[in-house]
């Protein structure tokens, strides 16, 4: 893969990733539906990359692997559950740009877990979040639907938030590919008390979105991912993912006619330029179980 082919590729994976919220607002059906057939369409379409590539190696996993690993997949569950039903119930706009607060709580989070000190800049990334989340918001009616999803949407963004501090904590030998299909499996086995009695009244048309959902804005977003990193740097690759609210709010545009205002517009654009600026904000290139925290 060349750096162009690997750029591109970044792309489209980022554009699968933006299309989370659109599959999740067609398919009629329950947040525990949903990503109970994300996760189950994600493990076959990961093991399918990892049995393709060359580059996999698997390895056994350890004790502390397997905790972390169980951990990671609880996390997944709640950040998934949470943003499908944000897309519910107020659209995929408000539930994207919601999610993408999570930089903020990262940061917040990094320097009472492990004790970091919060630089100006990073303050400066916490207040560009706060500010860009205050316009999005229509009001502050905590009985409107807006409201309601605006809080599920920043509940998905800090489970994502304490899923990538869990996998820097405990950062291992598990190859990235591997350690997503474990998570994912993890994901469907949480979710499957509560959306089995749901199945049975899935429809076909409903099935064909969950699957194209886990398939392609996780599996196949996740293996391009992945590949690129062979060839660009994680930095690039952490800015070209920050068009992931781009590519959302976009396609709600134009599938859903979810028209949004001039102030909504002014604080997504906060909120993006935060996300870029903490991937600049990064020291040093993260190890490959934790790149794939970039995968929404």
């Amino acid at each position: 893969m060349t750096p162009r082919t690997a750029l591109g590729a970044l792309h489209i994976g980022a554009l699968m990733f933006g299309l989370t919220g659109v599959f999740g607002k067609l398919a009629a059906a329950s947040a525990a539906v949903i990503v109970l057939g994300r996760a189950g369409f994600a493990v076959i379409a990961l093991a399918g990359f990892a049995a393709l590539s060359r580059r996999t190696r698997w390895y056994s996993l350890t004790l502390k692997d397997a905790r972390s690993l169980l951990i990671s997949g609880g996390l997944l569950a709640a950040h998934w559950v949470s943003f499908f039903v944000a897309v519910k119930v107020a659209g995929v706009a408000i539930a994207t740009l919601g999610f993408a607060s999570f930089p903020a709580f990262t940061v917040l989070l990094e320097g009472l877990i492990f004790r970091e000190r919060i630089h100006f800049n990073e303050g400066v990334l916490v207040m560009l979040v706060s500010v860009g989340l205050v316009l999005v918001t229509p009001s502050f009616d905590l009985a409107s639907q807006a409201t309601e999803g605006l809080l599920w949407a920043i509940a998905s963004g800090l489970t994502f938030s304490l899923l990538s501090l869990n996998n820097r904590a405990n950062a291992g030998r598990v190859p990235a590919v591997q350690a997503a299909m474990w998570q994912n499996a993890v994901v469907a086995l949480c979710l499957l008390p509560f959306a089995a009695p749901q199945l049975s009244s899935v429809r076909p048309l409903d099935w064909l979105w969950i699957g194209l959902l886990g398939v392609l804005c996780t599996g196949v977003a996740h293996s391009l991912f992945v590949a690129s990193l062979a060839v660009i740097k994680a930095r690039t690759a952490a800015v070209v993912f920050a068009l992931e609210p781009v590519y959302g709010i976009t396609l709600a545009w134009l599938l859903f006619h979810e028209t949004p205002t001039l102030r909504m517009l002014l604080g997504g654009a906060l909120i993006i330029i935060a996300i870029v600026v903490s991937s600049r904000l990064a020291s040093s290139p993260a190890p490959a179980t934790v790149k794939l925290d970039a995968a929404h």
